[in-house]
Formats: C-alpha cells, structure tokens, sequence
C-alpha cells in the first residue's frame, strides 16, 4: 500500500475521473531520467510536447486532491478542460492544438494561477503561462552546438545583473568587452520570473520562467550562445531556498511544499523531504542547463535548505543525466553560497563555494569596519588549538592584527572558520552555553574549491546605501588587495562595475505592490537603524526607497572608466590567463607567512612544481621581507611601481602586493 499522505483514502470517491493507467505518474528511473529530447516528455513539471503533436499539463496539487476538489487547465481559445486525477496529488490533462496558447489552471474555488512550473509568462506574476512551441531548445539557432565549456580552474568569473545592462540584449552586447578584459566566465543574478520589472532576482516565484521583463526566452538563449562564441562560460544564479512573498501561489494548493516547523529569513522553510518538491528543484536545474545550455549553477543560500541529502545528491544525478544527452565531455559546474561553511559540500561534487571569509577578513583590512559580522574578522580567531590556527607562522607569531590572520587561514586553508566559536552569531543566540560554531575543516580541499571576492550583490548591496570599495578603500590599497585576489588560485569572481571603478552605488530596489513595498522599505529601514550610523531618523530616511524607480536608475554601474582601472584589470587579467591558468590544476598550498601588522607572504605549488608567491602589504609602512625573492624568481606583478625591486632588496613596500614565480629548481633550493 502507497503511504503517501496525498493519496485520497480508500472509499474516498474524488471529484474528477481517475486517469488510468497511472504509470506516468511514477518518478523515472535513473536510467530513464536522462533523455536530451526537447520534447521533454520525462519532466514531470511543466507542459511537455508528446510524440504524437498533444501537449500534457500537469499539476501536483495536493490539497485539491485530497479534499476531492476539481482542478481545470484553461486554455486561451480552447475553454476550460478538466484535469483527471492521480495518486500522489497529480493533476494531468492531454490537450492537441495549443502551440503557442497562453493557459492557467483554475482550483475549486475559482482562483487562477499560473503553472509553477511555467516555460515563459505572458503578464508577469499573477498572469497566464505560454505553452513553449516544440523542440524550442534544439530549433534555436545556435553558432556554437559544439560549445563544451571550459575546466573550472580557468574560471574568471564577471557577476552581472541582467536587468542593469537593459535586459538579455543589453547583457549580450557586454560580453565582447569582458571577453577582451579577459574574463571567462560570467554569473547572471537570477532570471527567474519576479514581479515587475525591478528586483534583484530573489525574489523569483516561477523558477522555470525567464523573467519576461528582460526578454524572451530565446534572448535569454541568444545571450548564453553569445557568450559560447567568446569562450566565455555561463553561470546563473538559482534559488532553491525560498519562494519571493510575491505572486507565489503554491500554499493554495501544495502547502506541502513548505514546512510548518521550520522558517528561514524569507518565510517557511522549503519541504525537501518531500520527494515531489526534491524532484521539482532537481528539473528546474537540469531545465538550465539544458534547454539553455548554461555551463553551470550557482545555488544561493544552500545553509537554508535542510535536506542535505538532496544537496549531495544533486551534483551527480545532474552530470548522469547531461553526459547521456550531451557527451562526457561537457563541462558543468556548480558553485555553493553557504554560510555555514559546509566544506563536506564541496567534497560531494560541488565545484566551488562562494568565500565570504575572504571578503570579510579583506573588507575589514582595507576600511576598518567592524560592526556586523566584521566583528569575527576584527577580533582574533578562536582556533581552539592554543592560539595556532592551523596557518604556520600567521597564528604562531601572532604578529599579524586579526583580520590580517584570518586571511592568511584564507589563503593557506579555504575557510577562515573551520569550527571556531563565531562571536557575532553567539550573541545572536546566547543560549547556545558554548558559543556558536561556524564551519568545518577545509584545509584538504584545493584552492580552487574556493571563489574569492572583493565585492558582490549582496557584500554590496546589503549595505545601506549600496556603497562601493573604491569610495571607502584607500586606492592603492585597494589595488594590493585587487591583484591578490585576481592572481590567488581561488577562483577569483569581480562584480559588475569593479573592472571601470564605477562610483555608482549598488543599492537594493524592488517593484512591489504599494502595501509589500511600504513593509519592504520600513523594514530595511529599522533593520539599519540599529547601527549606530543610521541610528537617528533623519539618516535612516536617507535610505533610498527601494520601491522608487529611482533606486534602480541610480543603480546602473558605468562601463566608461572613472580612472585606470580597467587597463588595471586587463593587465592582471592577462597576466592570470597567460601565467597561472594552465598551472592551476591540483596545485597546493605551500605556507603562509605573516611579515608585519598587515603583510603576508602566501605560497602556491603549481601543477608543473612551480611556486607562486604573493606579497601582500595593505599597511601604512614598509614591511621587511623575512623570505626575500630568490635569485631565480621572476616578478609577474607589481601594484605599484618600484615594489618588485624593493622586495628584491627585502622590503615590502606599503600599500602594495607582488607577485612572483620560482621554478621548481629554485624552488627547491630554498
């Protein structure tokens, strides 16, 4: 007996004819979940062409199903056509002549919603679907069917908002100039339908859905093929953790999807036990991947989503199911955002996760904030070894200032937080007797497991008046701290507007309804008024409304340069591509010294055994060089002129980062 709690008890008689025979209704097997056909017929979400010219709609409502209640498809010129249902809370019809057709099914009640699983909305949010006409993925007319991807240590990786470079066309028109600075990959914010036309992305309702504002799906195809032409890979953020508050109309009918018993910052907790919703995030990711051909997923927040199962899962059901439909040779990636700093994630197939350690102990060194969670990079790390840490000389002399001792743990190990003690959130939640724990040891994964950053949306945008480094950092501090992260082997991430030194602010905006918008802003606006910098009412209403289209406007980065920066950038760039890319595979950490208050010295192994020295010095004053450069090393970089030569005579200068390389004879020497 099926022990589903969905299943309509015995006796129980439903409200519309029971579809037989229901095997279509059962989950496919491994070995049949794999078809590359754009007919899609083994979706279980979503409308699927069939062989024979009809298109099948399905509806997992379960609520419906068990109070026995009818659920209709309406279709745009066809009426009302009832939908039979199955075991499990499935809804399904077979309806011919639709191409093309907008639809929405309609509960008991009389309320329409849309498909959650929908290909492509015609009015935003509360609107109808669009059927997708068929094989609309393999008859787009793509330049670049062979495309491939690239390996994930050739990743430079530009994080773009779609809707600041007006839309899919607009972001398309980009690429050329990011290809030439040297990127290889860029990440788009989520496309996901969400309501209006202004919104960071996560709030997306529709996962299946390219956001309609931007374009059409086909623009959306048009951009990932533009960038295929390029070399360039991309990457799009999803959101498994939360539906957005507006325009999801799921708990009217599938309240399973959420758990009463557990809440996440966004609301009620996705239900992964559930093998439905576990199956509905599994398609919407394959969908990605291959109706687009994205080279691969960047899964925001997996700290809120509790069934770890599934997560491990993920990496390798999706690989099974591309290499069967595409060819082993495809390369697809898939990065984490994780704040717990699970590092057993990113040994379960997961290619990266995104290093707020690195940005926090970098941000903290070059501002000197520390309110927030900057307080656990400005005070020294809790190790609970006696004070070591686990990074050779930065934690055993204890002369570097904490942040400057976090980042060398970065640098040497992936996490800065490895199980140590978190003051910040322990006094989030002092009930917990000793202390929050944040993190796991990551000291064994390589350095590429890790993508580094020294500005992203949400490090960005979080703040309250959206600031960026260039207005807050010293200038050739900021270029130190720029060449260490894009000549580190992590793999380095820059977010739009960095490479041209943009002054414009990123800021949070939205297109709510007037009610949401109004608690939208009230509450960002109370949340910032407990820091003591908008602590008062006239600096808290400072705060731009994020509802006003204003917010948006102000928002868009110029891509004309303030200064030097991109010729900055296309030289680091060049200088990774042509020196390190090729090196990055299996390379290893090598130590970390810490050389002064706020100066270290990190060493890599490359693959081919050469050693790859940086020399950091965000300080006010020289530095001398406990490890000066051998004879036989080579300067790759310099961040201000003069410092190369300097080192050689063993001192480091301020402000300032160097980069060398040592052949492995050389290296061996030392």
């Amino acid at each position: 007996m099926n022990a589903d709690p969905f299943l309509l008890a015995p006796g129980t008689r439903s409200a519309v004819p029971p579809l037989a025979p229901f095997d279509c209704f059962a989950a496919p097997s491994a070995s049949t979940f794999c078809s590359n056909d754009d007919s899609a017929q083994d979706y279980l979400f979503g409308p699927a062409w069939l062989p024979d010219g009809r298109v099948r709609f399905r509806l997992w409502a379960p609520d419906a199903a068990e109070q026995g209640q009818a659920v209709r498809v309406e279709i745009a010129g066809l009426g009302p056509v009832p939908m039979a249902c199955g075991p499990n809370g499935w809804f399904e019809a077979i309806v011919a002549g639709c191409a093309g057709a907008r639809y929405w099914f309609r509960l008991d009640d009389g309320t329409t919603v849309p498909d959650p699983a929908s290909r492509w909305q015609a009015d935003d949010v509360h609107g109808p679907s669009i059927v997708p006409a068929r094989d609309v993925a393999s008859a787009f007319a793509w330049t670049c069917p062979e495309w491939r991807g690239r390996p994930w240590h050739e990743a430079i990786v530009y994080e773009m908002h779609v809707g600041l470079c007006g839309g899919y066309a607009g972001a398309a028109q980009q690429l050329p100039r990011l290809a030439a600075l040297g990127f290889t990959a860029v990440e788009l914010m989520p496309v996901a339908e969400f309501p209006g036309t202004r919104n960071w992305g996560y709030d997306g309702v529709l996962p299946f859905a390219p956001e309609s504002g931007y374009g059409t799906p086909d623009d959306l195809r048009a951009l990932v093929d533009r960038a295929h032409q390029l070399g360039m890979m991309v990457l799009l953020d999803v959101v498994y953790n939360h539906f957005g508050p507006e325009g999801n109309y799921l708990h009217r009918y599938a309240s399973a999807f959420f758990r009463a018993d557990r809440q996440t910052p966004w609301g009620p907790a996705i239900d992964f036990r559930r093998p439905q919703v576990r199956r509905f995030f599994t398609e919407n990711a394959r969908y990605w991947l291959e109706q687009f051909r994205f080279d691969g997923l960047r899964l925001d927040a997996v700290h809120a989503i509790e069934d770890e199962g599934w997560l491990a899962g993920l990496p390798g059901e999706l690989r099974t199911t591309l290499a069967d439909g595409d060819g082993p040779r495809r390369h697809v990636h898939l990065v984490l955002e994780n704040d717990n700093n699970d590092a057993a994630l990113l040994a379960a197939g997961y290619d990266a996760q995104w290093n707020d350690d690195a940005h926090h102990a970098l941000h903290v060194l070059l501002t000197g904030e520390d309110d927030g969670y900057y307080r656990d990079y400005s005070a020294a790390p809790d190790t609970g070894d006696g004070g070591r840490g686990g990074n050779g000389d930065s934690a055993a002399t204890g002369r570097g200032v904490p942040a400057l001792r976090h980042l060398a743990r970065v640098l040497g190990e992936g996490f800065a937080y490895q199980g140590e003690r978190s003051a910040f959130r322990s006094a989030a939640l002092p009930a917990v007797a000793d202390g929050v724990r944040r993190g796991r040891p990551s000291a064994h994964l390589p350095p590429t497991a890790f993508v580094c950053f020294l500005q992203n949306h949400d490090q960005t945008g979080n703040r309250a008046l959206g600031e960026r480094l260039a207005q807050l950092a010293d200038r050739d501090a900021l270029r130190a701290a720029i060449a260490m992260q894009l000549l580190c082997p992590q793999v380095p991430l820059v977010f739009m507007g960095e490479e041209t030194g943009s002054a414009q602010p990123f800021l949070y905006f939205t297109s709510h309804p007037p009610e949401l918008a109004r608690a939208v802003r009230d509450g960002r606006r109370r949340e910032f008024a407990a820091t003591a910098a908008f602590s008062d009412d006239a600096r808290a209403a400072a705060i731009p409304d994020p509802n006003d289209p204003a917010t948006f406007e102000a928002s868009r980065p110029r891509f004309d340069d303030d200064g030097d920066w991109t010729p900055y950038y296309r030289e680091l760039l060049a200088v990774r591509r042509r020196e390190l890319l090729h090196r990055l595979a299996g390379c290893q950490s090598a130590g970390v010294d810490v050389l002064g208050p706020a100066a270290l010295c990190a060493r890599w192994r490359l693959m081919d055994g050469v050693e790859l020295s940086l020399w950091l010095n965000l300080g006010n004053e020289a530095v001398p060089c406990t490890r000066p450069c051998h004879d036989r090393s080579t300067a790759l970089h310099e961040s201000s002129a003069g410092a190369a030569a300097a080192l050689s005579a063993g001192l480091l200068p301020q402000r300032s980062c160097v980069a060398t390389v040592c052949e492995p004879a050389a290296a061996r020497a030392r």
